[in-house]
């Protein structure tokens, strides 16, 4: 008896596991898409990543024109 018990709830979840996995498998195909375009990271970020890039370019550039006495 304690058997049948365990099957019954075993099969109660199954179900509800089931139904769950149903439900997102018919949520997948509608989801929402987002129009426009996002950027991962804060235009804080990007403008100081940017700064960094250029500056050290540039600097870069300076300090071998230096120190090739500027051919």
């Amino acid at each position: 008896m304690v058997k049948f018990l365990s099957l019954t709830t075993s099969k109660r979840l199954a179900d509800r596991k089931i139904a769950r996995f149903e439900r997102n498998i018919s949520k997948k195909g509608s989801e929402n898409t987002k129009k426009g375009y996002a950027y991962p990271v804060g235009p804080i970020v990007l403008g100081f990543f940017i700064f960094v890039v250029v500056g050290s370019s540039l600097f870069q550039i300076i300090r071998t024109a230096s120190s090739r006495g500027m051919l």
